[in-house]
């Protein structure tokens, strides 16, 4: 059934076994942490998956031409234009895109900017591979959070060769504006960076017009610039890996395939058909769930600000995350551990997202209004 903004959540058909979100903690536990949301696929989708599990799941063709076409289409629409034959390739997911771009684009002792919080494999993907994290804190302001070029002009050295960029921005929910993307392109020119631009959140945009960064950018940072995207947590098939590295210059994308040739695989049958269906579809399923996301956030602001007037909450502009503030309880340094134990609610622990973020947690909010409703009551009984 198409998701609504009246639907109801049926918590024991939720707690099915092969649920990470919903069975890492007890059964008495409300998880609103990992990014996955609580609904049911798109129809078209299931349709899709079903049909082709009627016929034979051999080898399927793995840069898949009709797939391929798609999401040409969908890139144009988005402002990619003159993208060249080479200049966009599967990915068995953009977590692996993210690590490859680390391998193909910096050397051992390079440094790699990011603005922090951050999502957590961002910080991984610098420091497994012996990557040296450069860190420009936002600006938490009264208007939202906000990049703060200073910290960035600052975090620059002569090592760095990578800016890793999250947009939107998760785990704030920031949709960067054209100005800020503009002030960013010119920062990224100057310093001669490569870019990494992480768009998986770019079709869950909740309020105004998502622009892709490299289609703000000129033409010599476009051939420095790599874009990630995915149909994952727009469609809610996370199970099914897939993603696409895209960029102006094909040689780019040869340079970091090269670097982890045989290594992080390739999209499966199922996550084709996948993302075939979800770019075919009409449409109708996504906009029911962003209504949804909307009236969920709409709760969470009125929330917040009714029964929990000492955490700070920017209302997100994307994504289905929130980013709390709960840095003026007394319990802040372990305050995840604390509403996990006392309030029986799962939220992503901030120090996860970098340096600085003790006393945050983010909390997703991609389920019913019923759900939402009592993790936030349990929150609020034992503040």
């Amino acid at each position: 059934m198409d998701p609504n903004p009246n639907i109801e959540l049926d918590i024991p058909t939720l707690q099915h076994a092969d649920s990470a979100k919903w069975t890492r903690y007890a059964p008495d536990v409300l998880p609103l942490w990992v990014a996955d949301m609580d609904f049911a696929i798109a129809p078209s989708i299931r349709a899709a998956l079903l049909e082709r599990a009627s016929r034979p799941l051999g080898y399927h063709l793995f840069q898949d031409p009709p797939l391929m076409q798609l999401l040409r289409e969908k890139l144009s629409r988005l402002g990619f234009q003159n993208l060249p034959d080479n200049g966009i390739t599967l990915l068995s997911g953009v977590v692996p895109g993210l690590f490859a771009s680390i391998l193909g684009l910096t050397a051992p002792e390079d440094d790699v900017l990011t603005m922090t919080p951050i999502y957590p494999p961002f910080l991984s993907a610098i420091s497994t591979h012996g990557r040296r994290p450069r860190h420009a804190p936002l600006m938490d302001t009264p208007d939202g959070w906000k990049i703060d070029f200073e910290k960035m002009e600052s975090a620059i050295t002569p090592a760095t060769r990578l800016l890793m960029l999250c947009h939107p921005h998760n785990p704030t929910g920031r949709l960067w504006t054209p100005q800020e993307l503009h002030q960013l392109a010119d920062f990224a020119d100057r310093h001669q960076l490569f870019v990494v631009s992480d768009e998986l959140h770019a079709d869950l945009t909740l309020d105004g017009t998502f622009i892709p960064f490299t289609t703000i950018a000129p033409p010599q940072l476009q051939m420095r610039t790599i874009t990630l995207t995915g149909p994952c947590k727009t469609y809610n098939t996370a199970g099914l890996g897939i993603g696409a590295m895209i960029s102006h210059n094909p040689d780019l994308i040869t340079r970091i395939k090269k670097a982890v040739q045989g290594i992080t695989g390739h999209p499966n049958t199922m996550s084709v058909t996948m993302w075939r269906a979800a770019l075919r579809d009409d449409g109708q399923w996504l906009a029911n769930v962003l209504n949804i996301l909307r009236n969920n956030r709409e709760i969470l602001r009125q929330f917040i600000a009714q029964n929990l007037p000492t955490v700070s909450f920017s209302p997100p502009q994307a994504t289905y995350l929130a980013w709390l503030d709960f840095r003026a309880h007394p319990k802040a340094p372990y305050i995840q551990k604390f509403l996990l134990e006392t309030a029986k609610v799962a939220l992503n622990p901030g120090p996860e997202f970098g340096p600085g973020c003790e006393g945050y947690v983010r909390l997703n909010f991609a389920t019913s209004p019923a759900i939402l409703q009592e993790a936030l009551q349990r929150i609020a009984s034992c503040m």
